[in-house]
């Protein structure tokens, strides 16, 4: 048996990387597209509010392109995540299910998502159907700050942030489309525009598709489209609007035990914002953002019902916000960059589900950041902010951040300390039900962090290596206390993290790329001496690809996991989580300069795993499509 298991498993690995190089002959593209050099002058916006490059930056950070998923034949926002250090992300099951991030082992309300500069999540939204279906536009990156952030975005931010952009469209017009198909009953389709003259420029992304997926009644439909539109007033004075949308439907019938095969989730997302960049002298810089989303999440479970499911119900979730933001920045004084700005948020959330939520809160924050230039060599930036909600009352957080380079471009150190907090939610102080009831004197959930790592870049710009050393406190955690009727939360839990996190970004050969992260995590909740649930100990993220001849690209991708733990599905204790490995392969064929040929398959060796216990993650898949750009 095990022989014949072992031939199965080879002989499915031969037959992917012959179809994947089955596709590959033609012309490809530039071999520059696939092992370009590494770039220290790439900006960085979310770790500062302003731009500031990676050959000076402090934080620990990543930022991750729409080119980046294209060359790896990957689109959805969670593949951006995939080559990260520090996200360890769970699924319950197939394409489009709920998903968790749990950012350098903080729990998965802990990381904030930035959304076009204004933040998408927070304690009564959650971001968790957004990651698990939305698929990045052409013009788009995304941009991961690591560590506790709260100095500059406020709640939430404990774990880090996960900002999602749109690029400005600019030069000549220039579309894609892109057509795919394949296992599952898989269909999709993606169109991106973009251009201007500089005065005025636009850039539109739309996309849609659908999947049977690999398991009965949990078929997933979604769709999301993203403009952006700039405009120059003028030398000093520049204005511009996005607007985004996504929807999606997935069938969800619980964990297999369960198996409900009537369950379905609707969510609808709208997000605008309008903004302006002001430059009034050579020493201030000036940005508004005012936002607005609007969210609707929809849980049915109608009947038939098996008998073993939860009775029937129907979930409607409505969050509104409003928001603007407001930035300064002024150079004036020599070695110094100081920026301060303040932040005004309206929400309310209407929940019909558990709890019976019919809230607003209004949020008034200010902070203020210096960026000092100690030699030439040497930058310190400190900041501090303040929240104050209508809820529960202030948040006060500060953030310190040491670089110190070496070697220019070749050898830098860093260093950061940061504090953040999550808001208890409406939920948390307000909600009631038979057997709950809220807690309206709750503090904010806290944490304290500091990390320290190196940035090595290799010679002629053909690598970078990057090791961070991390360490995080959680206090004041919002745990249950099921020792009174009803039963209640209290600020009785306290955690803590810390690993190291590795990333390489190396051209083997002109032709040749490979990208790498890996974690080591130790996350523990120290009032319970247990481990954290679904923290791996280890996890690996790598992407290999090559151009043969300039003419076609063949790649592989692999994602390992191991030691975690987990619930158990059926009785709800703890359980050892499964170990498990899968590896991808992708091939194109560049028939012309402008169009190609695609193949990929997705968990090449089958894997039978579940990221989240009792939810059953796809087999192999094989998918092909096409890219025509004119």
């Amino acid at each position: 048996m095990i022989a014949c298991l072992s031939a199965r498993l080879s002989g499915r690995i031969i037959a992917s990387l012959a179809l994947a190089g089955t596709l590959a002959s033609g012309r490809a593209q530039d071999s520059a597209d696939t092992t370009e050099p590494i770039n220290l002058d790439t900006l960085v916006v979310t770790a500062l509010r302003t731009p500031v490059s990676f050959a000076q930056l402090a934080s620990a950070a990543s930022v991750v392109t729409a080119g980046d998923l294209a060359a790896r034949q990957q689109a959805d926002l969670l593949a951006a995540l995939g080559t990260q250090p520090g996200l360890p992300a769970a699924t319950t099951g197939q394409t489009g299910g709920v998903t968790s991030l749990f950012t350098r082992g903080s729990n998965s309300n802990h990381t904030l998502v930035l959304v076009d500069g204004i933040r998408f999540n927070d304690a009564n939204t959650e971001y968790f159907n957004l990651l698990g279906g939305a698929v990045l536009g052409a013009q788009e990156r995304v941009e991961i700050v690591r560590g506790p952030q709260s100095t500059l975005h406020g709640g939430e931010a404990l774990g880090g942030v996960i900002a999602l952009s749109q690029n400005r469209g600019s030069g000549p017009a220039a579309s894609a489309l892109t057509v795919e198909g394949g296992s599952f009953g898989t269909a999709q389709a993606a169109y991106a525009t973009q251009g201007g003259d500089g005065a005025t420029d636009y850039a539109f992304s739309l996309f849609g598709g659908r999947t049977e997926n690999d398991r009965a009644d949990s078929a997933f439909t979604r769709g999301n489209f993203a403009l952006r539109l700039d405009r120059d007033v003028g030398a000093t004075t520049s204005v511009g609007a996005t607007l985004r949308g996504y929807h999606g439907l997935y069938e969800s019938p619980g964990d297999r035990f369960t198996n409900d095969p009537n369950n379905t989730e609707r969510e609808r997302i709208f997000l605008a914002t309008v903004f302006a960049d002001l430059k009034p002298s050579a020493d201030w810089n000036v940005h508004l953002i005012l936002g607005a989303q609007h969210r609707e999440l929809v849980s049915d479970n109608p009947l038939p019902n098996p008998p073993w499911a939860t009775p029937p119900s129907q979930d409607h979730n409505r969050t509104r916000r409003a928001v603007l933001d407001a930035q300064a920045t002024w150079t004036g004084a020599e070695r110094h960059r100081v920026t301060f700005g303040t932040t005004a948020d309206r929400s309310e959330t209407r929940n019909t589900g558990f709890g019976n939520i019919d809230r607003d809160q209004t949020l008034l924050a200010f902070f203020a950041q210096d960026e000092m230039t100690l030699g030439e060599s040497l930058f310190l930036t400190v900041g501090l902010r303040n929240d104050d909600h209508d809820t529960f009352g202030n948040a006060a957080t500060g953030r310190a951040a040491l670089a110190w380079v070496a070697q220019p471009r070749r050898l830098k150190f860093r260093a950061s300390y940061g504090t953040a907090f999550r808001s208890p939610s409406f939920l948390d102080l307000y909600g009631t039900s038979a057997y709950y009831v809220g807690n309206p004197t709750l503090d904010p959930e806290e944490a304290k962090g500091w990390d320290a790592g190196v940035d090595l870049t290799l010679p002629d710009g053909r690598g970078l290596l990057a090791v961070t050393w991390f360490d995080t406190r959680f206090e004041n955690l919002i745990n249950y206390d099921f020792m009174v009727f009803p039963s209640t939360v209290r600020n009785v839990g306290e955690a803590k993290s810390h690993g190291v996190e590795t990333t390489l970004q190396l051209n083997l050969t002109a032709d040749t790329r490979l990208d790498l992260a890996h974690t080591w995590l130790e996350a523990e909740d120290t009032t319970a001496g247990l481990r954290l649930l679904r923290r791996p100990r280890h996890s690996v993220g790598a992407d290999l690809r090559h151009d043969l001849n300039r003419s076609f690209t063949i790649g592989a991708g692999v994602a390992w996991v191991a030691d975690r733990e987990d619930v158990d599905a059926a009785t709800y204790g703890r359980t050892d989580g499964e170990d498990y490995t899968v590896l991808r392969v992708y091939g194109a064929w560049y028939l012309r300069d402008n169009l190609n040929l695609r193949l990929r398959v997705e968990n090449a060796l089958d894997e039978q795993y579940e990221a989240v216990n009792g939810f059953p993650s796809p087999g192999m898949a094989v998918y092909g499509g096409l890219d025509w750009r004119f």
